[in-house]
């Protein structure tokens, strides 16, 4: 029997978990408080698919199978009352986790296991707000979903080996690589990569180089497919702040605090792509790195 697959949140994670899901052959409940951010999630997943067809590794067929395979729901209790399986992509808040782990334990079957997408955030902790922590485990897809090959995927204080090796054995039913990691502050991903970020931001705020100096030094010495400051505004500038508090927080070494350029970003609502400027700028209408005027000399 195919496990039924509940995703809380429809922003580019949940739609993206949706998908991949749908796409190997999952029932899939979508659940957002927003109708209208459920039909902008199912219209997503659609041109994806699309882009799928248009390279051959998808047809027409198995789209319109996937997008059936997809039902949306505004009403929490209605979209997971039947799932063997709830991923929770909600936003990265541990007080908006907490409270809908709590409802999950109350609405949810028994046996039904809870995920969380969260990049950082303690699955131990959010467990601890459930009657079932041996059943609660962090799945961090990483984005975009449908191209991503990783799932992170970590252990709770109390999650079982069971749920854990089911966990796994799911990711690789979707072409996922799993890997598995410890509870602790940022896991393994997000533990390497936000200092990096942060550090690549300390190296601008203090004058050292330019954003596409920084860039391009990262891209072309290290061999990574994008510079970290254009990372840091794919990601979400508010994403990484919250991320590297997560982290200082949990730790409580100076080594993890944010740079300031990066909160005073943040507060200035520069957040990256979704909102238009970061440490470029994405609203001149083209694919090309622009700069942010901010930051040009």
């Amino acid at each position: 029997m195919t496990m039924k697959i509940a995703v809380i949140g429809s922003g580019t994670m949940g739609n993206g978990i949706a998908h991949v899901f749908a796409q190997n052959g999952f029932e899939v409940a979508l659940i957002d408080v927003s109708q209208e951010a459920l039909t902008k999630a199912v219209t997503t997943i659609g041109k994806n698919l699309d882009r799928m067809i248009t390279k051959g590794t998808v047809t027409e067929d198995e789209k319109a199978q996937t997008l059936q395979r997809i039902t949306s729901y505004t009403a929490l209790q209605q979209g997971v009352q039947e799932a063997d399986l709830v991923i929770e992509a909600a936003t990265e808040n541990v007080e908006i986790k907490m409270d809908l782990f709590r409802q999950l334990e109350e609405f949810t079957k028994p046996g039904c296991i809870l995920a969380s997408n969260t990049s950082s955030i303690s699955i131990t902790k959010i467990a601890s707000v459930t009657k079932r922590p041996d059943k609660v485990i962090g799945m961090h897809f990483m984005n975009p979903v449908p191209v991503m090959k990783l799932v992170e995927v970590i252990r709770g204080y109390s999650t079982s080996n069971e749920v854990t090796e089911q966990i796994i054995d799911l990711s690789k039913q979707l072409g996922k690589i799993p890997a598995e990691a410890n509870d602790y502050p940022g896991f393994v991903a997000n533990r390497i990569l936000m200092p990096m970020i942060n550090e690549a931001i300390y190296t601008l705020f203090e004058g050292v180089a330019g954003v596409e100096e920084i860039d391009t030094i990262m891209k072309l010495g290290m061999a990574h497919p994008m510079g970290p400051l254009q990372l840091a505004d794919f990601i979400g500038l508010d994403v990484c702040l919250s991320i590297l508090r997560v982290l200082h927080d949990g730790f409580g070494q100076p080594k993890y605090a944010p740079c300031p350029l990066l909160v005073n970003m943040v507060q200035a609502g520069h957040k990256g792509v979704k909102t238009g400027q970061g440490f470029y700028s994405y609203t001149h209408g083209t694919k090309d790195l622009v700069v942010a005027d901010t930051f040009k000399k």
